[in-house]
């Protein structure tokens, strides 16, 4: 895990690349890569590639970057982990190849070099990379196909710039400060800003599962991979077989991805908690031979004895794997103390991801380099409850649309309650707009405001309504869907993929993971395991597809695991904002007027990320 950027200076009037630009850029990553910083610079001056070190996968000088293959036609800046660069040297190896490290960037020059462009079609990991090919004068760009790790690009027409944050674009001096409406906007409709914008107009994300082409002649973008296509063609494969059968078929491919993602030259520890996820990836590293996994789990004195106190749990689940465990607790002062830092450190706004940021903190603190995560299979296996409500409210509300005067009743209905003083929730109105198609009763489910309720509260009515209209947050999410699964089931596995799990889960794991230099990997997040057990998954009868995880490690998830009622990665910020604002209360006056809480985050994210200088996030 690293940071990268560049610079391609691609028009013939463009001057030479600025170098000090490219070092800035580059240094305000520094927490992404300390054990090194490198840069290369074309002969001509008009190609610049930078590379921040977080050595994990041969610790040696010989991984440096940026990477140089040994013709010198090639040059490679690559964030991220292969994790089949051991199967891919060895084909290489078998061609004539010859390898001078044992790092999974070598792996990436090769490759290229047999098969061009096409080569990210074979690779297994997360990654984020940029890769000059000198003889046909381009700079490839390309992004995992789940888009785990992050790439953002500005593109002036003349020059074009990479970097794995926003933030480090900004600092580079050569990127534009002006916000976007649709990214900002996006933000209060998501709880995220959605790719591929981002809040400044001038900085977009790589699409995942795409290729960027720069060239003398512009620049072309190519989409590689999709998660949508892989489970539309998952519906034609359906596997018949027992349970039992199904089962085993679940475990090998799960073990297959744990198993690739314990490659690491450094040791790899785990985040626990008491859910069945976490659990099921510990007990499958025991099976796997890892012993002393180091695991961490965070404890909070507000859920202490209540249904939301994960830490008893765990610590049970750590003992029954051999694991060595450490509870880590977080209260009050400490989140008021690491606020104006959680919030530098934030790419972009997020409604999430301060759990995030606590348990990196502990795996930090303990020495830890590389954790495994246990998000996604939520997002795997139907496990959230939209994969219920939003086939359901299609069902309802779709027929009650096609029924003449249904709609207006309940319209007038819902604007009655309202008027008498009857607390609704605020998207009720938008029932019948949205929840007649599956992408509308997503924004239902998912949306932190719907785009009607938004007014001059949020932004000013001229913003609000360009960054609405360059948005148009149902036809966004409509896009997902496109050439993509029929079933129920496998639209909502779509729209979680690539919405919830993509904009917010993974993008705040990458921040907070990397403002305390820790890779953090997901197994249940890899498109080689999705490709295997999609054709098991959304025609499967079981109540809880859940238990396909907790059966697969050798020594099964307990009862009590496996039974526990789902409460997330939670926690206790709405308690800790109230004591560090006692005596102004805004949120008590919010509370009291039928606020949602997530909706009172928000506005204070956006605040504050909004009115913290870039260079305060520069250490």
């Amino acid at each position: 895990m690293c940071g990268v950027n560049g610079i391609y200076a691609y028009a013939a009037s463009a001057g030479p690349i600025d170098r000090e630009a490219l070092v800035r850029t580059r240094d305000h990553m520094a927490e992404r890569g300390p054990d090194g910083a490198g840069e290369w610079i074309s002969g001509d001056q008009r190609v610049g590639l930078g590379h921040r070190r977080l050595s994990i996968i041969d610790l040696s000088p010989a991984g440096a970057q940026p990477m140089p293959s040994a013709d010198g036609r090639l040059v490679v800046t690559f964030n991220g982990e292969i994790y089949n660069h051991l199967e891919l040297r060895d084909r290489l190896e078998k061609k004539g190849r010859r390898f001078v490290s044992r790092s999974d960037t070598e792996v990436l020059l090769h490759l290229y070099a047999e098969m061009g462009e096409a080569m990210v079609r074979e690779l297994r990991g997360m990654f984020a990379f940029a890769l000059w090919d000198s003889e046909r004068g381009v700079l490839l760009l390309a992004r995992d196909p789940y888009g785990i790790k992050p790439l953002y690009y500005a593109d002036d027409g003349k020059v074009f710039q990479f970097a794995s944050s926003v933030k480090a674009l900004i600092a580079g001096g050569l990127t534009s400060r002006v916000p976007d409406p649709a990214g900002v906007i996006g933000f209060y409709v998501f709880g995220s800003v959605p790719e591929p914008f981002t809040v400044y107009r001038a900085i977009s994300a790589v699409p995942a599962g795409t290729t960027i082409i720069v060239g003398r002649d512009g620049v072309k973008e190519r989409r590689y991979a999709s998660i949508a296509r892989i489970l539309r063609d998952a519906e034609d494969e359906a596997l018949k077989a027992s349970d039992e059968e199904c089962d085993e078929w679940f475990r090998e491919a799960l073990l297959d991805s744990v198993r690739h993602h314990l490659v690491a030259d450094v040791p790899v520890g785990a985040f626990l908690s008491a859910g069945v996820d976490s659990g099921a990836l510990l007990g499958l590293m025991r099976d796997l031979g890892q012993t002393q996994i180091k695991t961490i789990t965070l404890e909070f004195d507000e859920f202490v004895g209540g249904a939301s106190d994960e830490a008893p749990a765990a610590e049970r689940l750590a003992r029954r794997y051999g694991a060595d465990h450490t509870k880590r607790r977080i209260g009050a002062a400490e989140f008021k103390r690491d606020l104006p830092q959680i919030i530098a450190a934030m790419d972009q706004p997020s409604v999430d991801g301060i759990n995030c940021w606590f348990v990196a903190k502990a795996a930090h603190e303990l020495g830890l380099k590389v954790a495994v995560s246990g998000v996604g299979g939520d997002e795997l296996l139907g496990g959230y409850s939209t994969f219920h409500r939003v086939p359901h409210c299609v069902k309802w509300f779709g027929l009650a649309t096609r029924i003449a005067g249904k709609g207006t009743a309940f319209a007038r209905l819902v604007e009655t309650a309202r008027r008498s003083g009857v607390r609704l929730h605020p998207k009720a109105i938008g029932l019948l707009a949205y929840g007649g198609s599956a992408a509308g009763a997503y924004l239902l489910s998912r949306g932190l405001f719907l785009p009607t309720e938004l007014d001059s509260e949020i932004a000013d009515v001229d913003f609000l309504r360009e960054g609405l209209v360059r948005l148009d947050p149902l036809a966004h999410v409509a896009a997902a869907l496109e050439d993509g699964p029929t079933s129920s089931f496998g639209e909502v596995a779509t729209l979680e993929s690539s919405f919830y799990l993509r904009n917010q889960l993974l993008r705040d794991a990458d921040w907070a993971g990397m403002a305390h230099s820790l890779e953090i990997r997901t197994p249940l997040v890899d498109c080689r395991l999705l490709r295997r057990v999609a054709p098991l998954l959304g025609r499967r009868h079981r109540p809880n597809g859940k238990s396909l995880l907790a059966n697969a490690p050798s020594r099964a998830l307990p009862e009590e695991i496996v039974n526990r009622p789902k409460t997330g990665f939670g926690i206790p910020v709405h308690a800790w904002m109230r004591e560090a604002s006692a005596g102004n209360d805004p949120l008590k006056f919010a509370a009291e007027r039928g606020v949602p809480w997530s909706r009172v985050w928000a506005r204070c994210v956006s605040s504050m990320h909004a009115s913290t200088p870039i260079e305060l996030t520069e250490r």
